[in-house]
């Protein structure tokens, strides 16, 4: 393991979120906050909220990601404390200030299992999707694009056959990355415990990076795999290697940290 700074990749803060519902699902919202430990080796990095893959470019040369998922269902019983788990495909965020993302949570709230989708442009707050009810094993596509001089992202139940989309201009977004993620969200406290989901699964997952679209696996040496561990080293989220044509891999739970 290199000894040198910790790098820190922020691209989200809980302090401004604002929701289509009432519900008391905003301190959910999933809340990009990349904070890496040291750097393992080429390609491999641990971080304290985040586990999946990643494909870097140089900056405007991202202008698409694409995945696909099972929602997966809360292990066991809830615990008393509130624990979340986020799960998706997006635009920037591992190395740069903005984000643009959507996808589903599968969270522990109030004693209950709770899932939902949302979508956030950061800066701009996050939101979740009042039209979409997603339930466990549904099976979801995501998508976020660049386009002119905006972004779209849309994501599809595609077990249900509903969809929602929308866009948005995020100035300073540098589309230096693309990202497939399991995500432990975060709060103006810090990262929130990550709710039990077994394991997930994504698939289908390609990027276009400088024109050339391909799978996760195509990319070589630009693809970075990224572990979530704890405050402390202990692992929380482990990604498998990719497999199939280089397009999917999963994602399991080891412990809730944070």
């Amino acid at each position: 393991m290199k000894s040198h700074t910790h790098l820190t990749i922020s691209s989200a803060s809980a302090t401004a979120l604002i929701v289509l519902s009432f519900l008391s699902l905003a301190s959910a919202a999933p809340v990009l906050q990349l904070t890496l430990a040291p750097r393992t080796h080429d390609g491999s990095f641990q971080s304290t909220n985040w586990s999946g893959y990643a494909v870097t470019g140089p900056s405007g040369s991202v202008s698409d990601a694409k995945g696909s998922w099972t929602v997966p269902a809360i292990q066991g019983s809830c615990p008393s404390t509130n624990q979340y788990s986020s799960f998706w495909v997006g635009i920037d965020g591992f190395s740069s200030g903005t984000v643009e993302q959507t996808g589903t949570d599968s969270d522990c709230q109030n004693g209950a299992p709770t899932y939902y989708a949302w979508y956030e442009f950061y800066p701009h707050p996050a939101f979740l999707i009042n039209g979409l009810t997603i339930t466990p094993g549904d099976h979801i596509t995501a998508e976020a694009s660049f386009s002119g001089r905006s972004f779209t992202v849309t994501i599809t139940d595609t077990t249900t056959g509903h969809s929602f989309s929308t866009s948005a201009r995020v100035h300073s977004a540098q589309r230096s990355s693309a990202e497939w993620i399991a995500e432990a969200p975060s709060s103006s406290g810090g990262v929130l415990p990550l709710a039990d989901f077994g394991t997930v699964s994504f698939s289908a997952c390609t990027a276009m990076v400088s024109g050339s679209s391909g799978t996760i696996g195509s990319f070589g040496s630009s693809v970075q795999v990224i572990t979530m561990v704890s405050r402390s080293g202990a692992v929380k989220a482990q990604p498998s290697s990719l497999f199939g044509s280089g397009d999917s891999f999963s994602v399991t739970w080891k412990s809730s940290g944070p």
